[in-house]
C-alpha cells in the first residue's frame, strides 16, 4: 500500500521535479519528430505516447503496453487500465493537452486493438537515451521514476492521498470518519478539480485544500465558509455574501480552498500561537530555501498535506527555523480563497 511517507522522504530524489519532467517530454518530442519515414515516424509516435500516458497518469509501463483501443474514453478525457484481477479496472482523468495528443495521434497509428502494444524494453532503452539527451541521470528516466514523479507532483499540489492512491492504482484505506463522507464519485470529482486548476495554474500549488463544505454562515455583508478537507483538516474563509450566492456554496458543495504562501505566517515551538488567524496548523518543516532578502519555508501538516510560507530571510534567522521544526503555520480567513468543482 502506498502511503505519503513513502514517496516524500529522501527517495524522493528518485523522483523528477517539474522542470526535469518538461526537459523529458522535450526531449521524447525531439526524437519523434526527427526521423525521415513514416513508418518509423509512427513507431516513434506509439513510444512517445506510451511516455506521455505514464507521465501524466502515473500508470504502469505493463499497463499502458496493453491498452485497448476500447480503453480509451477521449469524450470524458478518461482512460481505463485494468489488472488481471479487476473486472473494471480503474479510471484516470487525463489533461486536455494528452486528449488532444491521443485524439490526433491514435488514428494514425491504426485506432484498433491494442493501439500501444511495443516491446517493453524498446520503450525502457528509448527513456534511458532520451534522459541522457535531456542531461537527466539514467536512473531517473525509468518509467518507474516517471511513474513515482507523477505521484510527488500531485501529493506536493496537496491532492488528497485517497485520490492519489486511486489514481496510482493502490488499495485505498477506509476513510476515517473525521473525513466526512467522501464517495468514490467524490473522488474522482476531487481528481477532475485538480486537473482543471492545474491547467489554469500551470505549476503545482502546495497551499491547496480540496473537501466539502460544512458549514456556512451568512451575514448582511460577508459569509464564513467551513471546509473540511480529505485528511480531515478544517479550513475557514470569509468571503463576501454576494460571492457566497453567486458561487451557490452550500454545506456538501465540493470546494478548494487556497491560500498564497506570503499570507502563511510561521510560528515557532509546539505550543499554540495566541492570535486571531482562524487557520491554524501545527506541523515539521520538511525543507527552507533561504534567499537575500526572503526564505521559502515549507510546512508538512499530514500525511499528504503541506504548507508554504514566504517570510523574510531576517524573520526566519530571528525565529531560528530549521529543518525538522516543529512549527505552526496560520492564515487569516479572509486570506483563503475558494475555488468551485
Amino acid at each position: 500500500m502506498m502511503n505519503a511517507s513513502s514517496i516524500l522522504t529522501p527517495s524522493s530524489k528518485k523522483a523528477l521535479d517539474l522542470v526535469q519532467l518538461g526537459k523529458l517530454e522535450k526531449a521524447f518530442r525531439t526524437w519523434a519528430t526527427s526521423t525521415p519515414g513514416k513508418k518509423r515516424q509512427l513507431s516513434r509516435l506509439r513510444v512517445l505516447l506510451v511516455f506521455l500516458i505514464i507521465r501524466y497518469t502515473g500508470a504502469r509501463l505493463n499497463e499502458v503496453l496493453t491498452l485497448d483501443v476500447s480503453d480509451f474514453d477521449l469524450k470524458g478525457s478518461r482512460i481505463r487500465f485494468r489488472k488481471e484481477e479487476e473486472a473494471d479496472g480503474r479510471e484516470v482523468q487525463i489533461p486536455k493537452q494528452l486528449v488532444n495528443e491521443l485524439k490526433t495521434t491514435l488514428p494514425l497509428l491504426g485506432n484498433t486493438g491494442d493501439v500501444l502494444n511495443v516491446d517493453a524494453a524498446h520503450v525502457r532503452r528509448r527513456c534511458y537515451n532520451c534522459a541522457e539527451a535531456a542531461g537527466i541521470p539514467r536512473e531517473l528516466g525509468t518509467p518507474e521514476s516517471i511513474r513515482k514523479s507523477r505521484a510527488v507532483e500531485l501529493l506536493q499540489s496537496n491532492v488528497p492521498l485517497p485520490v492519489v492512491q486511486r489514481i496510482m492504482g493502490h488499495s485505498t484505506p477506509a476513510l476515517a470518519a473525521s473525513y466526512v463522507d467522501f464517495s468514490e464519485e467524490d473522488i474522482r470529482r476531487v481528481e477532475r478539480f485538480h486537473l482543471e486548476l492545474e491547467a489554469k495554474h500551470k505549476t503545482s500549488a502546495r497551499n491547496r485544500f480540496y473537501g466539502k463544505i460544512e458549514k456556512v454562515v451568512v451575514g448582511d455583508v460577508q459569509a464564513s465558509i467551513v471546509m473540511i478537507a480529505v485528511d480531515g483538516h478544517r479550513v475557514v474563509s470569509v468571503i463576501t455574501s454576494h460571492s457566497q450566492r453567486q458561487l451557490g456554496l452550500k454545506p456538501g458543495s465540493l470546494i478548494a480552498a487556497e491560500v498564497k504562501a506570503p499570507w502563511v505566517i510561521i510560528h515557532g515551538g509546539a505550543d499554540a500561537p495566541k492570535c486571531t488567524a482562524e487557520n491554524q496548523f501545527m506541523g515539521s518543516v520538511t525543507k527552507i530555501s533561504p534567499g537575500k532578502v526572503n526564505s521559502e519555508v515549507v510546512v508538512k501538516i499530514s500525511e499528504s498535506t503541506e504548507l508554504c510560507s514566504i517570510l523574510t530571510e531576517k524573520s526566519r534567522q530571528r525565529l531560528q527555523i530549521k529543518e525538522g521544526d516543529t512549527v505552526w503555520a496560520v492564515f487569516n480567513a479572509a486570506s483563503v480563497v475558494i475555488n468551485v468543482d
